[in-house]
């Protein structure tokens, strides 16, 4: 579930969509218990949009009650007073407590074009937000626009950032994911080839330790996943659990080869 329907989500979120619905706050303290046991290091709150959970300040005091949280947003539904929350919460968490922020262009007609109207002179306005609060958000970048991947769309973002008073910009880009809406948005035409497969034995031990999934697991209200990224994927659902999904990882799905291809990580 997301306020947003941007054309590049590969798991095409929106207003509509709860094929995944939302974790009840019972249901993620029964996943934080077993990632106690288990011991989880970090965690990460995804979507869809988290900051539609009515219950989000609970789930973020209880998650920082015992580890490192990051959350990505599109930061739209934070206004002054959770900024104002978020900023406090930063300040006494004694674990690290981070927010990513998704934005796809330097200026609205690249943006937009990729999440909506409006949605660059809104999300703008958040990162300030954020900043004036004494957080310094994670941007993060999805290249869907070629000239965005390479120095000088990097030097953009960080020439924006600092206009926006932000004096060491942090930055994330990430190569988009040819399936889902991002796939429709090319007219079938940028899903995978055959040849963009990726399988075990084309990454063995230890080369993995650069694959998210090699350590991180996707807890939903419908089941685990490697990640969120393959949450739609046939075959993809590993358990109903923590417990039951520490089995290897079959990467035969297509958007496997782009994380192994281009890096890609959730991981801050």
């Amino acid at each position: 579930l997301c306020n947003l329907a941007c054309l590049h989500c590969f798991i095409s979120c929106g207003p509509k969509n709860d094929k995944h619905p939302m974790m009840s706050l019972e249901q993620i303290e029964e996943a934080l218990a077993e990632a106690r046991r288990q011991g989880t290091q970090e965690y990460y709150f995804t979507g869809g949009e988290p900051f539609m959970h009515p219950q989000i300040k609970e789930i973020i005091t209880h998650t920082l009650a015992q580890g490192p949280l990051t959350i990505l947003t599109n930061g739209i539904l934070i206004d002054d007073a959770m900024a104002a929350w978020l900023a406090e919460t930063f300040q006494r968490s004694r674990y690290s407590f981070d927010l990513r922020v998704s934005l796809d262009g330097t200026t609205p007609e690249e943006n937009d074009a990729i999440r909506g109207r409006n949605t660059f002179t809104q999300i703008m306005a958040a990162i300030v937000r954020l900043v004036s609060h004494g957080l310094n958000p994670v941007i993060t970048v999805t290249t869907c626009h070629a000239e965005l991947d390479g120095d000088e769309g990097r030097a953009a973002f960080i020439a924006l950032l600092r206009e926006h008073g932000i004096s060491q910009p942090r930055l994330k880009f990430l190569a988009p994911f040819k399936i889902g809406r991002e796939a429709r948005r090319h007219g079938g035409q940028g899903c995978y080839t055959p040849a963009e497969r990726l399988y075990v034995d084309d990454v063995p031990d230890p080369l993995t330790d650069h694959l998210q999934c090699d350590s991180c697991r996707m807890v939903t209200a419908k089941g685990v996943w490697p990640c969120p990224i393959l949450i739609e994927e046939e075959g993809a659902r590993m358990a109903d659990d923590l417990d039951g999904a520490l089995h290897a990882i079959a990467l035969d799905h297509p958007a496997c080869y782009t994380c192994h291809v281009d890096g890609v990580s959730c991981k801050t």
